[in-house]
């Protein structure tokens, strides 16, 4: 893992998504301009996966926008061995989830939205007033 000051509280949070739904792998947080905040990484660079994160999810929100889209949800990328979600945590930070080709969606469907919302509240309660 890189060499970046990490919250612990944000990668317990990670981890405890990774442990409790198969197939998650890694995990970051990045902020929407790229820049990497927290990781539960093994494999992936994890400042190249928050900088293509920013990217990927700008554009889904505009192509969402150009379709007549609102309040894009999460944006999700399948390979032949790997699913990609990435999801915005609030107005400055996303959450890349990286699985394999086990990972189970459903779960992953259900456990997201209570650990987005603990991410949230960590990351407020960093921010300087």
């Amino acid at each position: 893992m890189s060499e970046v000051h990490q919250s612990e509280p944000l990668v317990e949070v990670l981890t405890a998504l990774r442990e409790g739904v198969m197939g998650v792998s890694e995990t970051v947080i990045s902020t929407v301009d790229g820049l990497l905040v927290a990781a539960d990484v093994d494999a992936v660079h994890a400042e190249s996966v928050a900088a293509l994160t920013a990217a990927s999810y700008s554009l889904a929100r505009r192509m969402a926008h150009e379709a007549g889209g609102t309040g894009l949800r999460d944006v999700t990328t399948r390979s032949a061995d790997r699913q990609v979600v990435v999801l915005a945590v609030n107005d400055r930070a996303l959450l890349t989830v990286v699985g394999d080709d086990g990972l189970d969606l459903a779960r992953l469907q259900r456990e997201i939205h209570p650990t987005v919302e603990s991410l949230a509240k960590i990351l407020e309660s960093d921010t300087p007033a």
